[in-house]
């Protein structure tokens, strides 16, 4: 009987050890998830609420109704707060999942272009794991977002497979994972071919035009290593300023949809770890005339 005793003693002494480790797994899942999408995943950038002036409505973090339109594509970001009827709030975490690296939401539908599930679709089980962890914890907004519609053929992309992100200790492939997993830098900076999609031959080298709203349309800089028409020639800090501020080499300002705002919150070891990825992006000679709109609104130092 004594010794029965000391192993239930035991046993309940080793599941009272367990809790605080698992409370600390849940904790660092969720510390990595709020830098996910506070960071180089930038969610918020499309999936915030935003107001006429394309400021964010306080109070509407994560609630969708940003809007995107071309000839082809008439779309909205969805609410993705935990809201149960006009967010994700009954979804499973496979369904988050599946939407993110699939590009299907829970009844099936296609839900991309814009969202850039093709570069989530790299993503790894880790990272994904803890958005959605981060997800549960957002406050539920009540916000009735409308379906988006397109013109063009829709696909999900096919099952993510998850594989785990390169060691940090690898600063070009874990530069690679960031840019082409969490921060989509080539789906914006990368010329459109003659589908729409991006030219990956070019990658990289910018001119892709995106209309922020009737008249108000950019194009993206060429962010290659070409000396003349891409970044070839920045500073290691330069190109920092640029990602974490939105002011280029010249002093101009770049314009949004650049995550800026985002890109701040990353640490020095993935900022580093950015720069060096991109200075092994082959140079594409491609010199980018800005918008009128982009050169009134978002002007350089001179």
């Amino acid at each position: 009987m004594r010794h029965r005793i000391f192993t239930l003693a035991a046993i309940g002494f080793a599941s009272i050890v367990a809790l605080p480790a698992a409370a600390q797994d849940n904790a660092a899942l969720l510390k990595r998830g709020e830098y996910l999408m506070n960071g180089p995943v930038a969610c918020g950038n499309c999936h915030n609420t935003r107001a006429e002036d394309m400021s964010f409505v306080p109070g509407k973090a994560f609630a969708g109704g940003f809007h995107i339109a071309d000839p082809v594509i008439d779309a909205w970001s969805a609410n993705i707060t935990p809201d149960p009827e006009t967010g994700i709030g009954t979804w499973t975490d496979e369904e988050i999942i599946t939407a993110i690296r699939e590009g299907k939401n829970k009844e099936g539908r296609i839900i991309f272009p814009p969202m850039p599930v093709p570069t989530y679709n790299n993503m790894s089980d880790d990272d994904v794991k803890a958005i959605v962890a981060y997800l549960r914890t957002v406050p539920p907004v009540h916000n009735e977002v409308p379906e988006s519609t397109y013109k063009i053929p829709l696909q999900a992309m096919p099952p993510a497979k998850g594989l785990p992100a390169p060691s940090p200790a690898d600063k070009v492939a874990y530069g690679g994972y960031i840019v082409t997993a969490l921060a989509h830098c080539f789906e914006c900076h990368t010329p459109a071919g003659p589908g729409g999609a991006p030219d990956m031959a070019k990658m990289g080298a910018g001119g892709f035009e995106i209309q922020l709203a009737p008249g108000m349309s950019v194009k993206t800089a060429n962010i290659t290593s070409d000396p003349e028409t891409g970044i070839g020639s920045w500073t290691d800090d330069e190109i920092k300023t640029a990602i974490t501020t939105g002011v280029s080499k010249d002093g101009t300002k770049l314009a949004p949809p650049m995550p800026y705002g985002f890109f701040k919150n990353m640490t020095p070891e993935d900022l580093d770890a950015v720069v060096a990825f991109l200075r092994t992006v082959p140079p594409v000679k491609n010199d980018v005339i800005r918008t009128d709109f982009q050169k009134k609104a978002f002007p350089g130092p001179g």
